[in-house]
């Protein structure tokens, strides 16, 4: 037994040191300074994942702007000078920003390859979402989110709103089911039903108890899905592979066919999918499984940071709430609950400065997204001062964060401060400088270039109006105006907007109308 133990130990420390020997990539000339990480295959990735920002912080010591670390079998190039940022953007024929893409949704959600050149498909997704997000189609979906939202704070939850009685809850659970509620009913529509029909009430709440199960299926797949991207196999997560397959069971097209009021986007993918592809139907279904994520995982946790600092801000709040109130006035729009439901279109959200400011501080403070490019072949990236060899099938990266939080840029970079993006006449503040020189790129969220994120406009808008209708229907304070800020949930880094890594207890109950 001894022996035995003895060999496989042995052989196990002989092949870390052949790879350690052998196996370990060497800087090329040219090319930028290496970080292997001394694991097998994970590098750097335990480190990186504990805490991506001092991690960068350390390298950008160590070797400057840009470096290499090797990441779960990945070599990831980091650009990290703002001001190089552009050099990024221009190398199209060099870098795919589509192939990272493509395999993380396939590989996460569980249908083919949605690559035209791989043959399942000849969509261009891209183009389906530009189309279907904004222009003139974001007209629609800004009419009805705003109406299913007032629908589902108003009507849906009633049981929990009696008058003059706070109701107490966690304000992340609060905003997870409004927003994933209210944006479930604008993509994917309801169930047909007669205004007729006897049994309304009770269909209505039948629907609400599937959508919420919807909820808990999609909580149950988000959190293993940085996992799925580091490029777990579902199958390792039971529940959660449950989860994902119930969400595509729900939207199978034979069940999206009995809603009414679908969104173009859904019933422009459904057509898509139907007459451009070779998926099978739950591929199909799982292709909607992934808006159905896209449209929810940022937006949810960006809704909650942005109400909280609001919550936390005496001064935010009631400069929000006054531009909230005179824009209504502006449109005539009274408030009540006698089931009449306040209107607010897209010209009249767009002239919120003081909103988008609030937002866009919550979401600098919260965001650690990451910008991806694959080379298609050796190249060299040329900077602003230098040049680097790369190569092929190699990722370049920029990690936002680090410029988010760079003090030279933010004065006091992790203090809240809800008019940061506003300048001295109140409208929005576009200069910001580093080292004397102004900024192209400051404030990156929603990424930049061709892959900046075709929802973008409508994750604002959203967000708009469920501050709007909170500030016109509630009065709302935390339980504990002292408690800290929850810190920031590192596991998602890389994603979009993290979560926190507790819920908050806040108090609501509906105004005296």
């Amino acid at each position: 037994m001894f022996l035995a133990s003895w060999i496989w130990g042995t052989a196990v420390v002989l092949c870390c040191v052949s790879w350690f020997l052998l196996g370990r990539r060497r800087r090329r000339q040219g090319e930028p300074p290496l970080e292997n990480g001394f694991l097998p295959y994970l590098g750097c990735a335990l480190k990186f994942g504990a805490n991506p920002l001092e991690f960068l912080k350390e390298k950008q010591k160590k070797h400057g702007h840009i470096f290499t670390c090797h990441v779960a079998g990945k070599y990831i190039h980091f650009l990290t000078d703002p001001f190089s940022y552009h050099a990024l953007m221009r190398q199209g024929k060099h870098l795919d920003w589509k192939k990272f893409h493509f395999a993380t949704s396939a590989k996460a959600f569980g249908h083919g390859s949605i690559d035209p050149a791989e043959g399942n498909t000849t969509e261009n997704f891209h183009q389906t979402f530009i189309r279907t997000l904004q222009g003139n189609a974001l007209d629609a979906l800004i009419e009805a989110m705003m109406e299913n939202l007032q629908y589902v704070m108003l009507q849906s939850r009633a049981p929990k709103l009696q008058s003059n009685t706070w109701v107490t809850e966690g304000l992340y659970t609060f905003c997870c089911q409004v927003m994933f509620e209210s944006g479930f009913l604008t993509l994917f529509g309801k169930e047909f039903h007669s205004n007729n029909d006897k049994n309304l009430s009770s269909k209505q709440e039948t629907e609400r108890a599937l959508i919420l199960n919807a909820l808990e299926n999609f909580k149950e797949f988000d959190k293993i899905f940085p996992a799925l991207v580091a490029g777990l196999p579902i199958h390792l997560f039971k529940s959660a592979h449950s989860a994902r397959e119930k969400l595509g069971e729900a939207l199978l097209h034979k069940n999206l066919l009995k809603r009414d009021n679908l969104s173009e986007l859904v019933t422009l993918r459904m057509f898509l999918n139907d007459t451009l592809s070779t998926f099978d139907d739950m591929e199909k279904a799982k292709t909607h499984v992934a808006v159905l994520w896209a449209s929810q995982a940022n937006t949810i946790p960006a809704t909650f940071w942005t109400l909280f600092y609001l919550l936390k801000s005496p001064e935010a709040m009631r400069a929000a709430t006054k531009e909230v109130q005179s824009v209504l006035e502006s449109a005539e729009e009274s408030i009540g609950l006698d089931g009449k439901h306040i209107s607010l279109n897209r010209k009249q959200l767009d002239n919120m400065p003081i909103l988008d400011s609030i937002i866009k501080e919550a979401m600098r403070l919260s965001s650690a997204s990451m910008t991806f490019r694959v080379a298609k072949e050796d190249f060299t990236l040329h900077l602003e001062n230098d040049f680097y060899n790369i190569r092929k099938d190699d990722i370049v990266a920029l990690y936002p964060q680090l410029l988010h939080f760079d003090p030279e840029i933010y004065a006091d970079p992790l203090t809240f401060k809800y008019d940061r993006f506003l300048n001295e006449r109140g409208e929005e503040k576009t200069d910001f400088y580093r080292n004397g020189r102004k900024l192209k790129y400051y404030y990156m969220p929603f990424g930049t270039g061709i892959a900046k994120c075709p929802g973008r406009l409508f994750a604002v808008h959203e967000i708009k109006q469920f501050l709007a209708l909170i500030f016109s229907y509630f009065e709302i304070e935390l339980v504990d105006s002292n408690v800290k800020c929850p810190s920031l949930d590192q596991s998602r880094a890389g994603l979009g907007i993290l979560q926190p890594s507790n819920d908050i207890d806040f108090r609501y109950r509906l105004k005296c109308l």
